[in-house]
């Protein structure tokens, strides 16, 4: 499965960068980052990935991808397979200690890299590594607000958007602000906060298969909330978060989409090719 992956991942980013508009940079590069792609981007969601490559570029950012990743280690780690996610977690800092900066479309993988790789028996030369490597790791939208300064992308998207508050983004991570004000700054839209928000979908991974009924009454609830936004969008940094709304979304025929706040921001890029404006 692993290998699996790995060819997956490759065959991906090798599409990417064979496209004329990835190869395609700012005169001006600032920054360099490597890409962080999460297993259920690569699995299920490969437009996440391209678009957030392709945001990247678009805002001037020199962006790597090391063809060595593999899964950062959170299934193993949830599941309590502590030497299994040990393992990850060593070949993920060997991979990236000489990023400048880890960038990934996922307050999830990003959760585990910054907050409980250090709970991980890591050697410790790999340890040493641990300060440095959490203080550059960034989810997408924190690192667009935080350390690019930017809040307008450029983009120009028509409808009523909510935004979904993943849980590790969230409650982990701290990251709530940062979406919402590139959504709040997309030209056109209108922002709508749906009721409770901060609740879980219900996905947490391995426990929609474990625990089936009460993860569907949450998502359940999710989609009330959603509803009564009458939102055209519902947007979410997290691809298993969007995975379940998806789901319920499309089981009870409702014309809404789901997008992952990178390809909402790249598709309203598309449509304008304005400006970027920075604070």
């Amino acid at each position: 499965m692993l290998c699996m992956a790995i060819h997956r991942v490759f065959c991906l980013f090798s599409v990417i960068e064979s496209s004329i508009f990835f190869r395609e940079l700012s005169p001006k590069l600032r920054m360099r980052v490597s890409l962080f792609v999460p297993c259920l981007v690569d699995q299920f969601f490969p437009q996440v990935g391209i678009s957030t490559v392709r945001l990247l570029r678009k805002l001037g950012v020199d962006v790597s991808y090391p063809h060595a990743q593999t899964c950062c280690g959170q299934p193993a780690f949830n599941a309590g397979y502590q030497e299994e996610a040990t393992k990850l977690a060593e070949r993920f800092i060997d991979i990236f200690s000489d990023a400048e900066h880890i960038v990934t479309p996922s307050g999830s993988c990003g959760s585990m890299v910054r907050i409980f790789y250090s709970s991980l028996p890591v050697r410790e030369n790999f340890r040493a590594t641990l300060p440095d490597l959490r203080a550059k790791t960034y989810e997408l939208s924190e690192f667009l607000v935080e350390v690019l300064k930017v809040t307008d992308v450029g983009a120009v998207m028509r409808g009523r958007v909510t935004y979904h508050d993943s849980c590790h983004l969230l409650r982990e991570l701290k990251v709530k602000d940062p979406p919402r004000l590139l959504l709040r700054h997309v030209k056109g839209v209108d922002f709508v906060e749906m009721e409770e928000s901060e609740a879980c979908c219900g996905f947490g991974g391995s426990f929609a298969v474990k625990f089936p009924e009460i993860s569907t009454a949450m998502v359940e609830e999710k989609l009330k909330s959603i509803t009564k936004t009458g939102a055209e969008y519902v947007v979410a940094n997290d691809a298993g978060c969007l995975m379940q709304i998806a789901g319920i979304v499309q089981r009870n025929h409702l014309p809404v989409k789901t997008l992952h706040l990178a390809e909402f921001l790249y598709q309203g890029i598309i449509s304008n090719g304005s400006n970027i404006e920075r604070i």
